[in-house]
């Protein structure tokens, strides 16, 4: 795949086209004049012209240097996003999970503390009625 196309560029896509790209336009068929604009003058036929140039031209290196850095930190950036998105929806689907299972369990515990009261109000209306039955039995005989 290209690099263009490419979701992730390493160092060696960017790097390695800039390379080549000066190695097709440098081939041995190119002429003089060629030459000098892609290469820069040569030779001390232009003295201190040619340190200014070697100076701008040093100075265009860092510049692409530094661009080149900053690609690499924004393309680590990316795929630093990209795992946190993809914790993120993990987070999110594991919330949603945790949140369908306490409901759950809330009303399994709701039901149980109704039962529980259910069966000591019937213990305490059976205990009121033996107790009631033994009243009137006692005042019977």
């Amino acid at each position: 795949m290209p690099p263009k196309f490419k979701r992730h560029l390493n160092d060696d896509d960017v790097t390695g086209s800039v390379r080549s790209e000066r190695r097709n336009l440098l081939e041995d068929d190119s002429d003089e004049e060629e030459d000098f604009f892609l290469r820069g003058p040569s030779g001390p036929r232009f003295g201190p012209r040619n340190d200014k140039i070697k100076h701008v031209q040093n100075q265009v290196d860092e510049v692409i240097d530094v661009m080149q850095e900053n690609i690499t930190k924004v393309i680590e950036r990316g795929e630093r996003l990209d795992e946190l998105q993809d914790k993120s929806e993990s987070l999110s689907d594991n919330a949603t999970a945790f949140s369908n299972r306490s409901k759950h369990l809330r009303r399994q515990m709701w039901w149980r503390g109704c039962k529980i009261k259910a069966i000591m109000a019937l213990v305490a209306v059976f205990l009121l009625l033996v107790i009631i039955i033994l009243i009137v039995v006692k005042y019977h005989t």
